[in-house]
């Protein structure tokens, strides 16, 4: 996933619904063999603590968002594909189960503003930022363990903000005693992860939401 000093074994991504997430992404893009003017990139995102529901799903980039892209590699187009499907998943347009059908998902200009020259994923308050570092810290360390990367572009991508900006509002949650933060890394405190029922009903209750829409669609 995204590079860090300290590789973790995996990388959580929380939605601001509060569903942790993971991604499996089979790069480079390649270009579609139906003939049709995108690329294709295949992925697999896992719902954490599930019991094993997953998405397959095809990220199927325009030819206009291409043009956007300095590469089709990891280092270029990661981090706005992950908030992509992070975004598809808060619309409930991502169906999570045991086993699926590879799904296509459109990777295009909605996802930036080609008159700013920017990604758009959706402008959070700082409150909402708060609460996503705290989702952040708490479900890496309780699925994976170790210190956690509060440096990550991808998040700061994520909310439309800088990684100063984060480290801004991570420092006054450490002063909490949330965590301890040495660098841009953050370690959980027993404050902090003694709110797992918080973050549990916060999941439960994304996830209630997420199927009940789409066992309506299924009739």
């Amino acid at each position: 996933m995204s590079t860090q000093s300290n590789v973790s074994p995996k990388t959580i991504y929380v939605t601001q619904r509060g569903l942790p997430l993971s991604f499996k992404l089979d790069w480079p893009f390649h270009a579609s063999t139906s003939g049709a003017d995108f690329h294709v990139l295949h992925s697999e995102i896992t719902l954490e603590n599930s019991d094993g529901l997953r998405a397959l799903v095809a990220v199927n980039l325009s030819a206009t968002l291409r043009e956007v892209l300095p590469s089709l590699e990891a280092k270029d187009a990661e981090a706005p594909v992950i908030n992509a499907l992070r975004n598809y998943v808060d619309r409930k347009q991502i169906e999570f189960a045991k086993s699926g059908k590879l799904v296509p998902l459109p990777f295009s200009s909605r996802h930036y503003d080609f008159k700013r020259g920017h990604w758009v994923f959706g402008k959070a308050a700082d409150e909402d930022i708060a609460r996503l570092i705290e989702r952040k810290v708490y479900w890496q360390t309780r699925l994976v363990g170790g210190e956690v990367w509060l440096g990550d572009p991808t998040e700061a991508l994520f909310v439309q903000t800088t990684t100063d900006h984060i480290a801004e509002i991570a420092a006054g949650l450490a002063k909490q005693g949330l965590f301890t933060i040495a660098g841009t890394y953050a370690t959980a405190l027993p404050a902090l992860m003694n709110q797992n029922a918080r973050f549990e009903s916060e999941m439960a209750a994304a996830r209630g939401e997420l199927e009940q829409k789409h066992a309506f669609e299924r009739g």
